[in-house]
């Protein structure tokens, strides 16, 4: 593969979304949901893929705000980044005011950095989710601090 390629954005089908991220995301399985996909193709060839749909969080789910759920890519240079700016532009044409992410401790942030976004707080380790009135499995995440970003 090239890296040094250039990329250009396509449109992703969801189920086509899902499949890059289970096959490439290195911690979490594909979100259960999405507004939309956004692709980074080289000469025909699926390089990267973001995912955006509705806030995890409750109290951000406002009608306004969209989240980048999941990223995913196979090591193409800059694609991160440019798939970030993309969906922000798309994000503003749909007529979302608002977009957001998470980075877990230990990611540098550097494709956010790249597209213009930046980090407006910080989240603490959490046990878990699961509760008794609400049994949920872990997805090996827990217990990790997070970056809330926003585009800009």
């Amino acid at each position: 593969m090239n890296n040094g390629a250039r990329l250009n954005l396509v449109p992703v089908r969801s189920r086509e979304a899902r499949e890059f991220v289970r096959a490439w995301h290195r911690h979490h399985p594909p979100p259960a949901g999405q507004i939309f996909a956004v692709g980074a193709d080289d000469q025909g060839t699926l390089r990267a893929v973001a995912i955006a749909g509705r806030p995890v969080a409750r109290h951000f789910d406002d009608g306004a705000t969209l989240e980048v759920t999941r990223t995913a890519c196979d090591g193409a240079r800059n694609a991160n980044s440019l798939l970030y700016s993309a969906c922000w532009r798309a994000a503003r044409a749909l007529g979302y005011r608002r977009l957001i992410t998470y980075t877990q401790e230990g990611e540098s942030g550097a494709s956010l950095r790249g597209a213009g976004w930046r980090v407006i707080a910080s989240r603490p380790p959490r046990a878990g989710w699961h509760t008794a009135s609400r049994p949920r499995a872990g997805h090996g995440n827990d217990r990790v601090a997070r970056s809330l970003w926003e585009a800009t």
